[in-house]
């Protein structure tokens, strides 16, 4: 195996230089030895270019004595057994770098020293799980969000849920203006009698969850004008006729419109009851308009009574008796300023039954606040009209 090394174009001698210092040839470390974050590159010609600005040597080459002859039998390195000065070898394979400071000097005139020790990396922030604002979980108490229906459901209470004295207030009000209404003549019957039909065609169908439903309201209501149309053109005469044809036509005219659409059966099967449902609540609203003045005035006022007692904080029994009672006085009141008289009693109670059922319909199933501001005001005033129809017709 020859041993001939050139650098440079020139066959390396290890004896060039003559006896060398172990400390230069023998690779010392400074500082962390562990430390396996910088390793720095350093090139033989730079290595040679430190040595020879620190220790410059004479360039004196020792003659080459050929390698002739020498085979593998260990004669070759015996006769050029190389003893060391000082305890430690002084020749080696491949020049090998001196060992470097800490903070090496810049290489390029004018740069930074490279630190030995990498500073440590900072760490990365922590992953932001939602951009939005974070809002808790839903809770039974001290969330401002939960509505009373959910915290009635989320707490296991009863799914009724009274209107209050706000949607009161507001029927009390169209109950009047129905009876202000109906005393001023037919016309200024109409003008509230519009209003709570399309209160009545909209509180339903938010009733029922089905929200928005903008053809489904626009139908019922629809039905609602078709029908007050047709009792003014027959008149209060024809009444029942007016009514229960328009009603039968729009159940016609909301099946075929349900059959035409491309939702699922059973979907398709649940907006085509709320529908019909909606359009026959608005159609029946119009017997107000077909019942005689009198009955009207005696039935709105016993309806704004009875749904202002039912809204007081009282007892669930107590509270229907004193909306029934309060329904028959009003309707006595009533009565004394019509032809009625003190039969405007059994009118009115039948009346403020009525409004119960229909403010108890509204209460239904977790209701929110917008089902009571439109069902919860409508409802009790539209249930009541066909006993103010039927017992103004009878009592008359």
């Amino acid at each position: 195996m020859s041993n001939d090394h050139y650098y440079g174009g020139q066959q390396h001698d290890p004896y060039a230089n003559g006896p060398q210092d172990p400390a230069e040839v023998t690779q010392t470390w400074e500082g962390q030895t562990w430390d396996t974050q910088y390793q720095p590159a350093v090139s033989y010609e730079q290595v040679r270019a430190a040595r020879s600005a620190q220790t410059p040597l004479p360039q004196e080459a020792y003659p080459q004595q050929p390698y002739e002859g020498q085979g593998y039998d260990g004669q070759g390195y015996e006769q050029q057994a190389y003893t060391s000065q000082g305890g430690t070898a002084g020749y080696y394979a491949e020049p090998v770098a001196e060992p470097v400071a800490a903070v090496p000097e810049p290489l390029v005139p004018g740069a930074e020293p490279v630190a030995a020790v990498a500073e440590p990396v900072p760490a990365p922030p922590a992953a932001v799980a939602h951009e939005g604002p974070a809002y808790s979980s839903p809770t039974t108490s001290g969330n401002t969000r939960v509505t009373d229906a959910q915290r009635a459901r989320a707490e296991g209470r009863s799914p009724i849920i009274d209107p209050g004295m706000r949607p009161a207030a507001l029927t009390a009000v169209l109950g009047l203006l129905l009876a202000g209404g109906a005393s001023l003549g037919t016309y200024g019957l109409l003008v509230p009698l519009v209003l709570l039909q399309g209160l009545t065609a909209a509180g339903w169908f938010r009733l029922n969850g089905m929200w928005p439903a903008r053809q489904g309201i626009a139908l019922a209501f629809l039905g609602g004008l078709v029908a007050d149309a047709a009792l003014l053109a027959a008149g209060r005469e024809q009444a029942a006729a007016a009514i229960l044809g328009t009603l039968g036509v729009w159940v016609l005219l909301c099946l075929v419109l349900q059959l035409r659409s491309h939702a699922d059966p059973d979907e398709r099967m649940y907006g085509l009851m709320a529908t019909i449902a909606s359009a026959a609540l608005t159609v029946v609203a119009t017997g107000h308009l077909g019942a005689a003045p009198d009955a009207v005035v005696v039935g709105g006022t016993a309806v704004a009574a009875a749904v202002l007692a039912r809204a007081l904080p009282l007892p669930g029994p107590v509270s229907a008796v004193a909306a029934l009672l309060a329904a028959a006085g009003a309707g006595i009141a009533a009565g004394g300023f019509t032809d009625l008289g003190t039969s405007g009693a059994l009118l009115g109670l039948g009346a403020g039954v009525c409004a119960l059922i229909g403010l108890r319909v509204a209460a239904y199933d977790y209701p929110s606040r917008f089902v009571h501001m439109t069902a919860g005001v409508a409802l009790p005033l539209t249930a009541a009209a066909p006993a103010v129809y039927l017992l103004g017709r009878a009592l008359a």
